[in-house]
């Protein structure tokens, strides 16, 4: 493995164990046993290798599509939306990251295409469901949203103080029951 991919690995293992907070450059070329300097010979500062790491966690997600079981629009649809949240909660320094555009930088060619890519099977999946009455692009982001709360919900303790929390299966269900019908 060549130093740059070296350096990947080790900043994704250091957010994995540590939080977005532990991925200095500093603390990954010393985790990765490299000089202080060479993160900055293979990356323009920290916001491209985090982003080459953000690129990683997408790259995963749309992998996750490809595994998705066959059946009907509407159970690949769910199927989708529980692999998103289960992402979510299973990597949540990675999940803080894909989404934190004050650390990487999201127009990074690479970081850029592989987050659209995620973002259009998502939307291919809606349409496939159909009986949409606006743009089912549209109906995708207002669902990734929804998704993407629900997951930071119990990522950061959002309903910990709720008079009512529900499971993240619960939730998950009646929102798929809101925009699936």
């Amino acid at each position: 493995m060549g130093t740059r991919q070296r350096l990947i690995t080790t900043a994704s293992e250091l957010l994995a164990e540590d939080g977005v907070g532990a991925v200095t450059l500093r603390g990954i070329a010393k985790a990765a046993g490299v000089s202080h300097g060479a993160p900055l010979r293979h990356f323009s500062g920290r916001a491209e290798l985090l982003s080459a790491v953000a690129t990683q966690g997408f790259t995963e997600l749309l992998d996750r599509r490809t595994r998705l079981p066959d059946g009907t629009p509407r159970e690949r649809l769910s199927a989708a939306c529980h692999s998103y949240v289960d992402f979510a909660l299973r990597n949540p320094a990675m999940f803080e990251l894909m989404f934190r555009r004050d650390l990487i930088d999201p127009d990074e060619p690479a970081l850029a295409a592989v987050s659209s890519a995620v973002f259009d099977e998502f939307a291919a999946l809606v349409a496939a469901v159909g009986g949409h009455r606006t743009d089912p692009r549209l109906v995708a982001a207002s669902l990734w949203a929804a998704l993407h709360g629900l997951a930071q919900l119990w990522l950061w303790g959002g309903l910990a103080g709720a008079s009512f929390v529900p499971s993240p299966e619960a939730a998950l269900a009646v929102t798929l029951d809101a925009y699936l019908g």
